[in-house]
């Protein structure tokens, strides 16, 4: 592991005799945490005050992943600390004093995994420091000090003093470099390991103000804004002086916007034109709304369609491909000579986010300053559109962090930021703008579609021979969309003998991005729905043979698990490991009995795995289908591979459950356009599992000697394959397009 040197811990006294510790590590090379971004510099701010009550600010933005808890248990493990006795704040963006602050592709837990332990073992050191001053303890004999639950121990005399009573003393002391400080041997740790109850579950329970929704202000207005049917269709006329004469309406402003459709559009792409209507309540704003008229120029994005995407895919399929991601072997001469070839088209939908709450946030202009509350998950980003968007400078921009009622990959764009805060800009006043649900389906940076084109064989000894892959999505030929790209390592790449990668590009009018697990949370359940082909075909059992397939690495991994452009995540650099594929597909065979399997009319299991964002998970789907193909899923088994430490268990087995309940909702949705506009609207036709739909979850761990990683994504893409696999083994019928509905299925 390389730590820069420059390393500092800053030390100042705060108000009342309390020790502020403001830690910063720069560059950490995380061991055995490979696509770990190198120039990241995490920073952490601790407050001990007298009584010993130990405050730690959480840096990163919360959305329901547990931010807000993890990062502060690595740093008060080494600063041991008893955890009854830590306090949690949320700051407030800066990324000068905090690093950064994201929440996004699983990364928090293997960027923040070494730098936050060593800010707290710091913490720590600088106590005993101050201890051993205390009772005048030459330097040689600082090693009879030692720490337990927020005291310093002076083994040979007995003595003893509480962290609150050495914090003035620490606070003058100069710093420990990181790179020096000592960290706990794991089989002391008392707080990474065991489950700690998430920091704001009490306030959700009780329906405490807590999350962006909930943000209020004196004097504060509302906001909603009414937009095109189409993309980035423009207002020509509307009945805006009628609106303004509603009661409760105090403003109503047209949004230009400036967004030209194109064939690529950028991640962010601008405000969408619209009327921004503010009220004194949101409810005054959703009626004024409701009596607008407005003439739209639609725009050139009305000429698309799902039946137009759909029939352009297959010419597509059936001509050249545009271009070769990545070849190796002679895959014509390996298809013609295997005992068996299987060709199939799979299609999967374009999909919205919708997360509990939808998007919004609170804005507040004042004086040529702006202040913000702010749901994203990439708040400093958000920052730099808006000082952009507004022409100020971002040292004039203020930004909270406030909790969000869900993202999976939404609040990661920041639209409804910058909406929010050019509102402000315009009445000068605080404004709270808040998208109805109908606004967040319609609006929202869908995850793409795509058509995928494969062809396959086994020799006779049912062994893989090779494997071609057309995938059809959207783009310019050149960039494909917001989370619509495909790397050249995508599995199972490097381990078929023969391999050859595809893709071809359809222009897309259309806002997309990334939605949980960008990119694998589709194609794992291509590459894994394909896997199960070839292993019948071959006849035999697709754990078998798939485990001889990782067996057989072929070729060497590149240098990032996703290379086109498209892919937003914060990832990096990342190679599978086929021991840790292989080892999540054998402990989930062992936990769901998959050998001692019984078959029989209407019921099956099905299999899957997946490697993404640094996490190994494998799943078992136990699946029924009835005479009118109505599916029930009773069962599912999980495996997951995140390293060598689950930090919070409850929480981690949380992930899992939130992954499968998630993706099996994936395998019923669908948003379809005719002439450009958005057919869908609600839960209704956007559907969520129900809790009735949620199957008995059984989630187990594979400890590994590598340095945790994260649990948001990897946890989601077996599940789509695992339950499209079951329905086969239980019926004989192959899902080759989602959602189920388009495949003749249903949820019960």
């Amino acid at each position: 592991m390389q730590i820069n040197r420059r390393s500092f811990l800053r030390i100042s006294a705060l108000a009342g005799g309390g020790l502020a510790l403001n830690l910063r590590t720069s560059k950490f090379a995380l061991a055995q945490a490979p696509g770990a971004p190198p120039d990241l510099t995490p920073q952490a701010f601790i407050h001990i005050a007298k009584d010993g009550i130990v405050t730690i600010m959480a840096r990163a933005s919360e959305s329901g992943q547990g931010m807000r808890i993890m990062l502060p248990m690595l740093i008060a493990e080494e600063l041991d600390v008893d955890w009854k006795d830590v306090r949690i704040q949320q700051a407030d963006l800066n990324e000068k004093i905090y690093g950064r602050q994201f929440s996004g592709g699983s990364a928090n837990t293997p960027m923040g995994w070494e730098p936050m332990r060593r800010v707290g073992a710091a913490g720590r050191q600088l106590l005993i420091t101050a201890a051993a001053q205390t009772w005048g303890l030459p330097a040689d004999q600082m090693d009879q000090c030692t720490t337990k639950a927020g005291r310093v121990l002076h083994s040979a005399s007995g003595r003893s003093l509480g962290y609150g009573e050495l914090a003035a003393k620490a606070a003058a002391l100069p710093a420990p470099a990181l790179s020096s400080v000592k960290l706990k041997d794991p089989k002391d740790y008392r707080i990474i390991g065991h489950s700690q109850p998430g920091v704001d579950t009490r306030a959700i329970v009780t329906g405490k103000p807590l999350f962006g929704i909930d943000v209020e202000l004196p004097g504060m207005l509302y906001a909603s804004i009414e937009k095109a049917p189409v993309f980035a269709g423009k207002v020509k006329t509307a009945n805006i002086d009628q609106i303004k004469a509603l009661p409760g309406v105090r403003h109503v402003i047209v949004i230009d916007g400036g967004i030209t459709p194109a064939a690529f559009t950028p991640w962010e792409p601008g405000m969408e034109p619209g009327i921004a209507i503010v009220a004194d309540t949101w409810w005054h704003a959703q009626q004024a709304r409701k009596k607008l008229k407005v003439d739209w120029d639609l725009g050139p994005a009305a000429t698309q369609s799902t039946d137009g995407f759909a029939a352009k895919a297959a010419e597509l399929l059936k001509a050249t491909p545009e271009r070769a991601v990545r070849k190796y072997g002679d895959i014509d001469a390996a298809l013609g000579a295997s005992a068996k070839t299987v060709e199939a088209t799979y299609q999967f939908p374009f999909i919205a986010h919708v997360t509990m709450e939808p998007q919004g946030s609170t804005a507040h202009w004042k004086d040529g300053k702006l202040e913000m509350w702010s749901t994203s998950t990439l708040p400093a980003d958000g920052l730099a559109l808006v000082a952009k968007t507004l022409g100020i400078e971002q040292s004039d921009i203020t930004t909270h962090m406030v909790r969000s009622g869900g993202s999976f990959g939404r609040r990661l764009q920041n639209d409804y930021l910058v909406e929010a805060a050019w509102i402000a800009k315009h009445i000068d006043a605080p404004v709270k703008l808040l998208w109805s649900r109908e606004d967040d389906v319609a609006h929202d940076p869908f995850r793409p579609g795509a058509t995928v084109g494969l062809k396959g064989g086994v020799d006779a000894q049912g062994k893989m021979t090779a494997w071609r892959h057309h995938f059809v999505t959207f783009g310019d030929g050149k960039q494909a969309t917001s989370g619509g790209g495909m790397g050249q390592d995508s599995f199972p790449a490097g381990f078929a003998p023969a391999y050859a990668l595809h893709i071809s590009m359809q222009p897309l009018m259309l806002r997309t991005g990334a939605l949980r697990a960008p990119g694998d949370n589709a194609y794992c359940w291509v590459a894994q729905s394909f896997i199960d082909e070839l292993a019948h075909a071959a006849g035999r059992d697709p754990l078998e043979f798939q485990l001889e397939l990782l067996s057989n690495k072929k070729m060497p991994w590149s240098s990032g698990e996703h290379d086109a452009v498209g892919d937003h995540e914060p990832t990096g650099p990342s190679v599978l490991i086929p021991e840790r594929f292989k080892g999540v597909l054998e402990l989930v065979a062992e936990k769901s009995g998959w050998a001692k399997r019984t078959k029989e009319p209407g019921r099956g299991m099905g299999i899957a795995a997946w490697f993404c964002h640094l996490g190994y998970f494998a799943e078992v789907a136990d699946v029924s289908v009835d005479a009118d193909n109505r599916v029930t899923v009773h069962r599912v088994w999980a495996a997951g591979d995140v390293g060598s430490q689950i930090i919070n268990p409850n929480a981690a087995e949380s992930m899992g459950h939130g992954g499968i309940m998630e993706g099996m909702g994936h395998l019923a949705q669908e948003i379809t356009l005719v002439d450009g506009v958005i057919q869908q609207s609600n839960f209704h036709n956007h559907p969520l599992m129900r809790m009735r739909q949620a199957p008995k979850m059984e989630v187990y761990w594979r400890k590994t000697d590598y340095a945790p990683t994260g649990l948001g994504e990897p946890t989601l893409p077996p599940i789509l394959p695992a339950v499209t696999n079951a329905i086969f083994a239980a019926t004989g019928k192959r899902i080759r397009t989602l959602p189920l509905q388009r495949s003749g299925f249903s949820w019960a």
